[in-house]
């Protein structure tokens, strides 16, 4: 079987240049970038071998870290058709822990282990000439390449039982938006650095706890044998990571083997859209609705867009003033995290022509609460994560960051929540979905409820606000400080909104039914 299946494999590779058309023309373009990358790569890292072994270190092991976790995220994301999927050798009746193994030596041979192996080729050479031991290195990068391997098996695994049914754009969307949150926090550190010719410290650190970590430990043998002279941590935990990554692959398998997948169309799928992602629950099918009439309708769209506007806009008279541009820079974030939160206050308003069917179908007040909050929470989120990093290296002082993290979370779940209340103790007349969003009705109310929201979410938060104004101006400890006490408020405030807004909710249907009916 073994060499049946690498012989079938080897063919399929092959076979892949094979084709007409778009999709051979594809696939050479796509083969020739590659060679173009590995290449550039293979040729850079030859190049640091005359450079300073800290610095060589330090390259070896971001490099290797984002190669790992690529890996995994790319085969999870990417929905690719695992030519060597366990299912396909069900019918064989070899046992679980037979085609686990096959299929993983199989695996060896593609072009993304062909690749990474070149690149591996390439580090230890350069760690060869650095000084480390030819052995140690051979191992360290086998670890490295099996971990890349064993997390895509694992990643493609999890795929196929997890999201069968949920691979769509959406779900492709907010993992693009998930990636794009992680990336560019670490892309504003690594440029915000002042190399001075030597390591900074704080990317020292970070190299220091990659180095423990199954994303890293592998990668960094070569260099920690070298630098310290000590690689103990190092191979218990990249040793550990390969058996435990093996162990899962090999459980997957057999869940695979013994799990029948529920039929279904591809047509199906693509049309349940954002439903198909979220739970099975009244809060998901809420949340999923939610989400796409933030993302459509053209009120909604129009606050969003306002929000960080206005926070930018503030920053031109401040400066007129003269307050320092140091100062400045820390201002926009939190009025996003402030007014993120805000808008959120008169949801059911915009949302009325709906709000019945959630009344008639007995929906707990909990639930509709939560899920009406979930676009705004996952927008907001995502703005904040991009634009805290970037405001904290215009500042200049990482040290910052935790306090600008507790003010933000503060604002924005303090506002979420004390919204969850307002939208269904005070709302008000907003205008009627195709209306234009500049249009607004005549009202004689409506200015307590933004006020409630606006004021009392400064209020809630100002514990965070006074440790973060200690950290700026007198010991940066105070700091961490005002992390953990905005998470700590803004969290209590969410869940008591939530809850307090959901028996609300269920206690005044009637009436919200009436005032739906009424706008």
């Amino acid at each position: 079987m073994v060499a049946h299946v690498l012989r079938l494999r080897f063919d399929l590779l092959v076979g892949a240049l094979r084709g007409r058309g778009r999709q051979l023309t594809r696939r050479i373009v796509g083969l020739v970038l590659l060679v173009i990358a590995v290449g550039a790569v293979f040729f850079g890292a030859l190049r640091l071998r005359g450079v300073d072994t800290e610095v060589a270190y330090t390259v070896t092991v971001v490099a290797g870290t984002a190669l790992t976790l690529g890996y995994f995220a790319g085969a999870l994301v990417g929905g690719f058709d695992d030519q060597l999927d366990p299912r396909r050798f069900a019918v064989f009746g070899a046992s679980p822990a037979r085609v686990a193994g096959v299929t993983l030596l199989a695996s060896i041979i593609s072009v993304p282990v062909i690749a990474l192996t070149a690149i591996a080729v390439a580090l230890g050479m350069l760690w060869v000439a650095q000084g480390a031991a030819p052995a140690l290195t051979v191992f360290a990068l086998v670890l490295g390449v099996l971990t890349c391997l064993l997390a895509a098996k694992v990643a493609l695994a999890l795929g196929g039982l997890a999201l069968r049914e949920r691979r769509s754009r959406e779900l492709s969307g907010l993992l693009l938006v998930g990636l794009i949150i992680v990336a560019v926090p670490i892309a504003v550190f690594f440029v915000s650095l002042e190399w001075d010719g030597e390591v900074p410290s704080a990317l020292a650190e970070a190299v220091r706890v990659l180095a423990m970590t199954p994303l890293g430990a592998a990668w960094a043998l070569p260099g920690a044998s070298v630098l310290h002279g000590s690689v103990g941590v190092s191979v218990t935990v990249a040793v550990l990571t390969v058996l435990g990554l093996g162990a899962l692959w090999f459980w997957l398998v057999r869940l695979l083997l013994t799990t029948t997948e529920r039929p279904g169309s591809g047509r199906e799928r693509a049309g349940l859209g954002w439903f198909a992602l979220t739970p099975s629950t009244p809060g998901g099918g809420i949340a999923a609705r939610s989400l796409l009439y933030w993302l459509r309708d053209p009120r909604h769209l129009v606050d969003l867009f306002i929000v960080p506007v206005v926070a930018a806009v503030v920053v031109v008279p401040l400066l007129i003033v003269g307050v320092p541009p140091e100062y400045v820079v820390l201002v926009p974030a939190p009025l996003m995290a402030l007014f993120f939160g805000w808008i959120a206050h008169n949801d059911l308003a915009y949302d009325s022509s709906a709000v019945w069917m959630h009344v008639a179908a007995a929906v707990r007040g909990a639930s509709d609460r939560s899920g009406r909050l979930v676009p705004v929470a996952l927008i907001g989120t995502a703005v904040l994560a991009v634009a805290v990093p970037m405001l904290i290296s215009l500042h200049g002082r990482w040290a910052m960051l935790p306090a600008m993290i507790g003010v933000c979370a503060s604002l924005f779940l303090c506002g979420l929540g004390l919204s969850s209340l307002s939208s269904v103790l005070l709302p008000y007349p907003v205008s009627r979905p195709g209306d234009s969003p500049f249009q607004q009705p005549q009202r004689t109310s409506g200015g307590l409820a933004q006020a409630v929201v606006l004021l009392g979410a400064i209020a809630l938060s100002a514990p965070a606000l006074w440790f973060a104004w200690r950290a700026l101006s007198d010991d940066p400890s105070f700091a961490w400080t005002a992390l953990w006490t905005g998470l700590g408020v803004g969290f209590v405030v969410l869940l008591a909104g939530i809850f307090g807004g959901g028996a609300v909710f269920e206690r005044r249907g009637g009436r919200l039914m009436e005032f739906a009916e009424s706008t």
